[in-house]
């Protein structure tokens, strides 16, 4: 069978809301806020391309300064969304890069290019971004949730947020925005993965993850204080500023790495299917779930 005898794959995903991301703007500062706190704001594709486009949106308007995403409900984001109704792997979208659609394609070529768009291309896109961001951090940030944290310029969390990424488990080399060891000491990023715990808030500071710390009760406050006092500089200068930083990040390898570890991670995909018959090695949101609350009463945190 040619590559061109494949078909569209059914869609099956039942939206819970038609508005996953929410968006606002006050003192030239964008509010930015996933909005499905029923399912931990859980990332799939509709929340996906909410986010890209009201990005784009703040970007384009000249009244604001820096950019605030953060997470409806008690949790930042439990991750991409491998489990709820909303799961739209299938579903095609006006695609932000130049990647092919994917629901029509072979073989680990429909999850290579899928993920190439909404995952690794839209990371980048995002860290980008001419415009400061800062991420607003409670409760869970769990793998794909790292994503969404790292790609942003300064994180603001709470004393009770963890961090982590417990995709090894599923004989995955970390999440396709492998940014790591670039987040933390190499070693201290080998305990993370290898073991997949969760690292409270206060370590993720320790380590440099996390630019401040505070209590529930004064995360929204201290973030947008944060913000206020960023948006007070000229805009070319931040942006000059920003583009200067992630270019030595870039110098240090981050882009390259990141290239590598992708390929890594499909072909972690490709040998689970082999296997298994499942690119996620036999795991399901629930499965999932139910393996870190054993994980984590068997071991301390990272």
């Amino acid at each position: 069978m040619s590559d061109s005898e494949f078909v569209l794959r059914e869609d099956n995903s039942v939206y819970e809301t038609e508005e996953p991301v929410l968006y606002s703007v006050a003192d030239g500062i964008a509010t930015v806020t996933m909005n499905r706190p029923g399912f931990n704001n859980a990332q799939n594709s509709q929340m996906t391309y909410a986010l890209d486009a009201a990005l784009r949106q703040a970007v384009n308007d000249d009244a604001v300064k820096v950019i605030v995403l953060r997470g409806a409900g008690k949790h930042f984001s439990a991750g991409h969304d491998i489990g709820t109704p909303g799961r739209d792997i299938n579903k095609e979208f006006e695609r932000a890069h130049l990647w092919w659609d994917h629901t029509n394609k072979p073989g680990g070529e429909q999850l290579y290019a899928r993920e190439q768009e909404v995952y690794l291309g839209m990371c980048r896109r995002w860290r980008e971004l001419p415009k400061p961001t800062i991420a607003m951090v409670q409760g869970a940030c769990i793998a794909g949730g790292l994503m969404l944290a790292w790609v942003c310029d300064l994180i603001v969390a709470s004393d009770d947020a963890f961090f982590q990424d417990p995709v090894v488990r599923m004989g995955i080399p970390g999440v396709e925005y492998f940014a790591h060891p670039y987040e933390m000491d190499p070693r201290i990023a080998k305990e993370f993965l290898f073991t997949g715990d969760r690292m409270p808030a206060a370590r993720a500071y320790e380590v440099g993850m996390v630019n401040r710390v505070v209590s529930r009760e004064e995360l929204e406050a201290t973030t947008y204080a944060l913000a206020e006092k960023v948006a007070k500089q000229p805009r070319m200068g931040l942006a000059l500023t920003k583009q200067a930083i992630n270019h030595v990040e870039d110098l240090a390898g981050k882009r390259t790495a990141m290239d590598a570890v992708f390929a890594w991670h499909h072909f972690a995909h490709a040998h689970n299917e082999l296997l298994s018959g499942d690119k996620l090695g036999g795991f399901d949101a629930k499965g999932m779930a139910q393996a870190n609350k054993q994980a984590a009463g068997d071991g301390k945190p990272a």
